[in-house]
């Protein structure tokens, strides 16, 4: 029964977990791409670029995430399943 609690945290923390980190590195990177653009405009080309490839790695990352929410969520038991597993529980 705990493989099932810990299955059902991972598949209903891991997925949102994941994509507040996302949002949150992709602000970061945003932000600080804008202040190097702003502290040295003739390199906004490259700036831009390598903005663009870590926005496209950091969004690789909640794909995989995504992937593993699916995942996971096949091997969680049914509703009744679990609730007849409970009752026949010794106590």
């Amino acid at each position: 029964m705990a493989y099932l609690a810990a299955l059902a945290l991972a598949v209903g923390f891991g997925l949102p977990l994941a994509v507040l980190s996302a949002a949150y590195a992709q602000g970061r990177t945003a932000s600080a791409a804008l202040e190097g653009i702003a502290r040295q405009p003739e390199a906004a080309g490259r700036i831009q670029t390598a903005m663009i490839i870590g926005l496209a790695l950091i969004e690789s990352l909640v794909i995989y995430a995504l992937l593993m929410f699916f995942l996971l969520q096949g091997k969680l038991p049914a509703g009744a399943e679990v609730l007849q597993a409970l009752q026949n529980a010794p106590r």
